[in-house]
């Protein structure tokens, strides 16, 4: 079982521990998807009530992603797990999506893959 708590520092913890858990699962030859994400981390407390409630707030590509779809690694696509991430904080705390500070956990992308380029690193600045 994990503390989840909205900052930043247990941001970096969950993009680190997302990253373990893909190579864990592969060392294992289990699928990398929510389902098995949420009850690696959760263990008995990652019901199907609980898994559901995290993948109805995960949308990826304007899709909803169901618990079994198979994702991509972290490190090489951020803003796919960006959303999983802030789902399951959310879900965790019991607090909306928009509660979830995105800066923070885009920081803490960054901190936790030093060596990968920002998530939102294209985006235009609006000058007032």
């Amino acid at each position: 079982m994990i503390d989840i708590q909205n900052t930043q520092e247990c941001f970096v913890q969950l993009w680190l521990r997302l990253e373990r858990t893909r190579r864990l699962l592969g060392g294992q030859y289990k699928r990398f998807c929510i389902r098995r994400i949420l009850q690696s981390w959760f263990g008995t407390k990652a019901t199907d009530d609980f898994i559901w409630e995290v993948c109805s707030k995960t949308v990826i590509d304007d899709e909803q992603v169901c618990g079994w779809d198979i994702l991509p690694p972290p490190k090489l696509f951020p803003r796919k797990h960006r959303e999983l991430l802030r789902a399951i904080v959310s879900v965790t705390l019991g607090i909306g999506m928009r509660k979830v500070s995105l800066k923070e956990l885009d920081k803490a992308y960054k901190m936790a893959f030093p060596g990968s380029t920002g998530i939102n690193v294209n985006k235009k600045k609006i000058e007032s």
